[in-house]
């Protein structure tokens, strides 16, 4: 925010003015992000709102990149799709329609980008590869108990482990569950699927991790 007291004393009238944009534009945003549903945002953005896209923006920013990461464990590969994704997203805008709920449209272009991307490459999907989970802070999680944080801190790497052994089917509907927080009818629909499938898939990948988590 303009901290308008830096100036002195203020000859030009026009800053009160800008400042007032400035922080009603802010103002404006804040409201967004509490009032307008996801579908609203990309319906106003599509219109030209760009402040709706930012609020898009910063709310799916996170898991999205998580999700990509965890995909393709790369960190090089997942930025790159992670930036195709929302390079997508700003070129389909004018054509976006309110089909489905926000998170099923963006996290489809997510795993089209993935899918494509491995294809083009003509790879095998990477499916034991492990990466480090680094936005979890374990200190948040066990206080300052120094046992309780290494217990935590192998709990976690434990579960990264566990999530990177997991056949990439299975894993993803874990993520999209987890990550986006989607239903079983969205995981189907987002990938493609029936949802007998998405739940069975997300069943076993429950039941592997719980079980390898219980093992010594």
């Amino acid at each position: 925010m303009i901290n308008i007291h830096r100036y002195g004393h203020v000859s030009c009238p026009y800053l009160y003015f800008y400042y007032f944009v400035i922080y009603a534009a802010q103002a404006r945003l804040q409201l967004m992000d509490s009032s307008l549903s996801d579908e609203e945002l990309m319906l106003a953005y599509a219109a030209g709102d760009t402040a709706a896209f930012e609020s898009l923006y910063l709310k799916h920013k996170g898991p999205v990149y998580r999700y990509m990461l965890k995909l393709c464990c790369n960190e090089a590969v997942a930025e790159e799709l992670y930036q195709e994704v929302w390079m997508k997203l700003i070129k389909a805008r004018e054509n976006y329609q309110v089909k489905a709920k926000f998170t099923t449209y963006l996290y489809k272009l997510a795993h089209n980008q993935f899918i494509d991307h491995y294809r083009k490459q003509n790879v095998r999907i990477v499916e034991d590869q492990s990466i480090e989970v680094d936005d979890v802070e374990p200190a948040q999680l066990s206080g300052n108990n120094p046992e309780k944080q290494t217990q935590t801190n192998q709990a976690i790497n434990k579960l990264s482990e566990l999530l990177d052994a997991l056949p990439n089917e299975q894993r993803e509907v874990f993520l999209l569950r987890e990550e986006a927080g989607m239903s079983v009818s969205e995981i189907a629909e987002t990938l493609g699927i029936n949802q007998e499938a998405a739940k069975s898939r997300l069943r076993y990948a429950i039941n592997k991790l719980r079980t390898g988590l219980n093992e010594e």
